[in-house]
């Protein structure tokens, strides 16, 4: 510790040779700096504070039913992040007439950069109290810049919001239009679709699996239509074709005059199981009962005619020799006969035709199932087009809501708690600061330079200090002897040191003096 104090005692005695040095420096910085700052031009700051609310009675009110077209918290914290930016400086350039001092493009540019260096913007989004302010060389441009900002910062909300929903809406009815188009086209190839596999589609008409169903069922109903006629036809052939036909040559047996009502016996027999399925379902009153009854009595009386006759045409041919082709009952037989064939004929043709579709059906089997998968991913392209469709609909009519509820109400208010104004003194700079700092830092420069002086000019006035440099030991040393002159001039350099030390500080103090009171 003893050698450090013996040390700085060393550089000050060494700096204090040279103290004209360092008060001369501190006169040449402070003189300098304080013309510097006495010509700072003068600086005037406005500011305003503005209250955002975003607290709206509608949104609950609405929830689920209109869309939300953007939280109002992450609305509020983009408009302060984007507040600075190039477009709204240039557009605050253009509201204050500060463009009209630019000529150029760069000019412009540093005009658009001394605004964000001079705009402050702080808040916080806890309780969404905002404070814009400018510094500017002249009072009624500071105010103007912060007018418009803060007039830019309460419109960008409403702009951006409504660009949004407008975006929005555009956005959701031309997609809507573009679904409705596909819905059209969609349904146009299916009904394309239905109408040329209208034979093989499994829903058209009939359909492709019940018409193979109803195929089938036609061929079995015509082979027992076929079987019956065939067993008839077998029958009659035999009464008619026998070995020894009796017709016309005794009495006629009952059994021979009824053989010749075998048709429309089948008639009666036929319309009598209809007439029974009839009253299964429906009662006795019902139009195609009563209908059916008239029928059968029809035929009852037309077989009971057919049989009075027979028997009057065997009564009176009984004992004559007539010939048998002429015997009306035995041409009657032949007649049903020949009907019987017929039928058989037709028959067995509309047995074939049926046949022969059922297994062209059966044959088409594999296209019908292609034709199913690609009925398949039709309606299913065309239901998943459909529900997109309500869903943008939905959604279309839920933006239509949310945008009048934003024109009726604005979800984000403005308060503001103190307009801007016009400063009346300038808030800066702060010249008495300066003006100090300008002081100290003349000294300190003074000080500086003394110091380094002293040691690129260093002198031995301690034995030690000799002996240090010269490695020698030193003797002893002779104390000074003053004369009355020199210390006559020593003294008049310290008073002289003194006066122009305390002229420093006057001229400080008046400079200082000068700062204040303006």
């Amino acid at each position: 510790m003893h050698d450090i104090v013996v040390m700085l005692l060393r550089y000050a005695r060494g700096t204090w040779r040279f103290r004209w040095w360092m008060l001369g420096i501190a006169w040449v910085v402070s003189v300098v700096g304080w013309s510097i700052v006495a010509k700072m031009p003068d600086e005037y700051d406005s500011s305003a504070r503005v209250y955002v609310d975003s607290s709206s009675v509608l949104r609950p009110l609405l929830k689920g039913i209109a869309i939300d077209m953007g939280d109002s918290e992450q609305r509020i914290f983009l408009m302060t992040r984007s507040l600075l930016s190039r477009p709204n400086l240039e557009k605050v350039m253009r509201m204050t007439d500060l463009d009209l001092q630019a000529t150029t493009d760069a000019e412009k540019d540093q005009i658009v950069a001394d605004l964000r260096k001079g705009i402050r913007f702080s808040g916080t989004s806890r309780e969404n109290l905002y404070t814009i302010s400018y510094t500017a060389e002249s009072a009624e441009v500071a105010k103007l810049v912060v007018k418009s900002l803060l007039t830019i910062f309460m419109e960008s909300n409403l702009g951006e919001a409504r660009k949004d929903q407008d975006s929005a809406a555009q956005f959701l009815e031309q997609q809507k239009g573009e679904y409705e188009r596909r819905m059209r086209e969609l349904e146009n190839e299916l009904t394309r679709f239905e109408q040329r596999n209208l034979d093989f589609h499994p829903d058209g008409s009939a359909g492709y699996y019940n018409r193979i169903r109803e195929g089938k069922q036609q061929i079995e109903a015509a082979k027992l239509e076929l079987t019956v006629l065939e067993e008839r036809l077998q029958t009659l052939t035999r009464q008619v074709e026998g070995e020894l036909p009796s017709f016309g040559l005794g009495p006629v047996p009952e059994q021979e005059i009824v053989a010749g009502t075998g048709d429309i016996d089948m008639r009666i027999q036929a319309m009598q199981l209809r007439l029974d399925e009839l009253r299964v379902k429906y009662t006795d009153r019902h139009p195609d009962i009563v209908q059916t009854r008239q029928s059968l009595a029809e035929l009852n009386a037309q077989r009971a005619r057919i049989v009075e006759e027979a028997r009057q045409n065997a009564a009176a041919g009984g004992s004559s020799a007539n010939s048998l082709d002429q015997n009306p009952v035995y041409q009657q037989m032949r007649l049903s006969m020949a009907t019987l064939e017929a039928d058989v004929a037709a028959k067995r043709r509309l047995l074939s035709e049926y046949e022969s579709q059922v297994a062209g059906l059966e044959g088409s089997v594999d296209k019908v199932l292609a034709l199913e998968a690609e009925r398949r991913d039709l309606q299913g392209e065309y239901e998943i087009v459909k529900k997109n469709h309500e869903i943008l609909e939905i959604r279309l009519e839920s933006a239509k809501l949310g945008r009048k509820a934003d024109s009726t109400s604005d979800n984000v208010r403005f308060r503001v708690v103190d307009p801007p104004r016009a400063p009346s003194s300038p808030s800066g700079p702060k010249r008495v600061l300066l003006s100090s700092l300008v002081l100290f830092g003349g000294v300190l420069v003074g000080f500086g330079v003394a110091f380094l002086m002293s040691q690129f000019r260093p002198t031995f006035d301690e034995r030690q200090i000799l002996s240090d440099a010269l490695r020698l030991p030193v003797l002893g040393s002779v104390n000074m002897v003053w004369t009355s002159d020199q210390v006559r001039a020593r003294k008049v350099r310290n008073i002289s040191f003194v006066l122009t030390l305390s002229a420093l500080l006057l001229a400080f103090g008046i400079v200082i003096a000068l700062h204040q009171f303006n």
